[in-house]
């Protein structure tokens, strides 16, 4: 491990390309030595706009690595025209790949599936020089149905407040009686 220091406004444009965190860097580090890299740990600060820390693994260009690229979806699935709710269970997938040939994303088209259907990482596209680490069988989307709304029903007796007024005056007459032995009973107990 080398302690280095770098310019944050250079790294932000620098990991902000097209390649996004998996851009190639090149640190010159005092010496003389000038290293290609790949940043890999990340941590940003809480709530400003800066990086607290970052670890560069040096990379050799003419061996692959080991990186997540994003998955992009396209398209609307039948499943969604037709009431189904899209549901993502991933939105990254590991690879293997060359470092100058890591796609910056990686179109899924998602269109055709339908209502109850799902799509794996064994259905992502083939890409010269790609290779999928993750599980094939892991799900990377599906097209759920919707959880049924509960429809609250109006009591009986709220047709009308007549009803609800009788009863009430009704249960307030004979409320009362035993409303007064439960005081007394109480006044008894703490005298």
């Amino acid at each position: 491990p080398v302690p280095v220091a770098v310019d944050g406004r250079e790294l932000h444009t620098a990991l902000h390309t097209d390649a996004g965190t998996n851009a190639i860097i090149s640190l010159e580090i005092e010496g003389g030595d000038t290293l290609t890299t790949m940043a890999r740990v990340i941590e940003r600060h809480p709530f400003r706009s800066e990086y607290r820390h970052i670890d560069f693994v040096k990379v050799d260009l003419t061996q692959t690595v080991q990186t997540e690229v994003a998955i992009q979806f396209e398209g609307e699935p039948v499943g969604v025209r037709e009431g189904g709710v899209f549901s993502p269970a991933k939105t990254h997938v590991l690879i293997e790949v060359l470092p100058t040939a890591i796609p910056g994303h990686i179109e899924l088209d998602i269109s055709e599936v339908e209502l109850g259907g799902s799509l794996r990482v064994a259905d992502l596209p083939a890409i010269d020089g790609v290779t999928y680490i993750d599980d094939p069988d892991a799900v990377i989307m599906s097209i759920t149905t919707p959880a049924a709304e509960i429809v609250e029903e109006p009591e009986e007796g709220e047709e009308g407040e007549e009803v609800e007024g009788a009863e009430g005056e009704e249960g307030e007459t004979e409320e009362a009686p035993d409303e007064a032995a439960d005081e007394g009973s109480e006044e008894g107990a703490d005298g």
